[in-house]
């Protein structure tokens, strides 16, 4: 396939063995959008944060969409097995283990970060979710995450964008597959507010600090 290498932001942590926290921006954002967000984590993980290979009137995304909402399933699919790829072949430049990987991504970016959980389901070792929708219209019943791969979701209740009955059969197929989902509505819109950014860096916590 004929992918491209994606520009990125890398930030390596001090402490061996770390995660990764991979970055995935939101339309019209880049690799710099999601760093400040990312210090309020902490800072015992690398920092890996990747800019979309799409433009949309000169905002980058990570994959095309055919109008709002509507995705372009078929460029989606091409541009996740893009972004994997590139992330292997950066691991290996950067020294970061592929099996500690933790995605955050907003709106486009949580988007590309659930279709990975789709085609590629014991990849990530987490995900935080801001704003998400189904990736795919069908996706199989075969399904299976074999960790029990820990997800945070939040949706707002107020967003134009993302009816609340998808985002209940979206948990419900992740938690089908094996994932174990935490997913919080928020009285908001498409909007990231401070609630979603708490709610997530306890969950953080709870899994990846406090469990190990």
């Amino acid at each position: 396939m004929d992918f491209q290498a994606l520009k990125y932001i890398y930030q390596p942590s001090n402490h061996a063995g770390a995660n990764t926290l991979l970055l995935l921006h939101g339309t019209g954002g880049d690799e710099n959008d999601l760093l400040p967000i990312a210090k309020e984590f902490g800072n015992d993980f690398n920092i890996l944060s990747l800019r979309g290979n799409v433009s949309e009137n000169g905002m980058p995304r990570f994959f095309k969409r055919l109008g709002m909402g509507i995705f372009d399933e078929q460029n989606l699919t091409f541009r996740t097995h893009e972004m994997v790829d590139f992330i292997k072949i950066l691991a290996e430049k950067e020294g970061f283990d592929t099996t500690k990987i933790i995605a955050l991504g907003y709106s486009n970016g949580a988007n590309i970060a659930g279709s990975t959980l789709v085609l590629y389901p014991d990849f990530l070792a987490g995900a935080i979710l801001y704003r998400p929708m189904q990736p795919f219209k069908n996706i199989k019943d075969d399904l299976k995450n074999s960790s029990n791969t820990p997800i945070f979701m939040s949706n707002g209740m107020a967003d134009p964008t993302i009816y609340p009955s998808d985002t209940v059969k979206y948990i419900g197929i992740l938690k089908n597959a094996g994932f174990d989902v935490a997913n919080y509505s928020l009285s908001t819109g498409h909007n990231l507010t401070r609630e979603d950014l708490q709610l997530s860096i306890e969950w953080y916590k709870q899994h990846f600090v406090n469990n190990r």
